[in-house]
């Protein structure tokens, strides 16, 4: 069974702590591209009022890049995926000589990962889906998601369900 996935968002940070931004997929260890697939911000900065709808996919003080991409990645069921962060938009990935790369690690907290069912990968509308959590990395009495995440330089490793039907969806990373 195949599910298209449509990357949608980047960092929609939890709290007002998290400085960086979601800029490539892997699907099964290849790297789908910069920003291809992606809805990104202009701006690192936290959304700091997580009653506002721009927890779901960034805005108001991070705008998203307009017009939205209209790349789609297909994603299998029970396929490798993950995800990478920057802390600023930077084609080449990973910069080991910025210490800030790719969160600053001062930046404690968990990692997780959620998809939402949506009529069209290409929709704009974000709002009122029912998201759910496909992935989390929390705290394991010594260290947070994030920090194996700079530990990993901005990658996130995770499994799509395999229980996961076809379609589309939006995927959302937070931290």
């Amino acid at each position: 069974m195949k599910s298209q996935i449509a990357v949608s968002v980047l960092a929609c940070s939890s709290a007002a702590f998290a400085h960086t931004i979601f800029q490539r997929v892997h699907v099964n260890g290849v790297d789908q591209g910069y920003l291809k697939g992606v809805r990104h911000p202009t701006y690192n900065g936290p959304i700091t009022d997580v009653t506002s709808n721009d927890i779901i996919c960034n805005g108001g003080p991070n705008p998203l890049v307009t017009p939205y991409p209209t790349d789609i990645i297909d994603i299998p069921a029970g396929a490798k995926a993950a995800i990478q962060y920057n802390n600023v938009l930077q084609p080449n990935g990973y910069n080991p000589s910025n210490a800030a790369d790719p969160v600053d690690p001062s930046h404690k907290g968990p990692v997780m990962v959620y998809m939402a069912k949506v009529p069209s990968a290409l929709q704009t509308d974000v709002t009122g889906l029912g998201w759910f959590k496909v992935f989390e990395d929390g705290y394991d009495g010594t260290n947070w998601g994030v920090d194996r995440m700079v530990a990993n330089h901005g990658v996130v490793n995770f499994t799509i369900p395999s229980c996961i039907p076809s379609g589309n969806y939006f995927l959302r990373a937070e931290m």
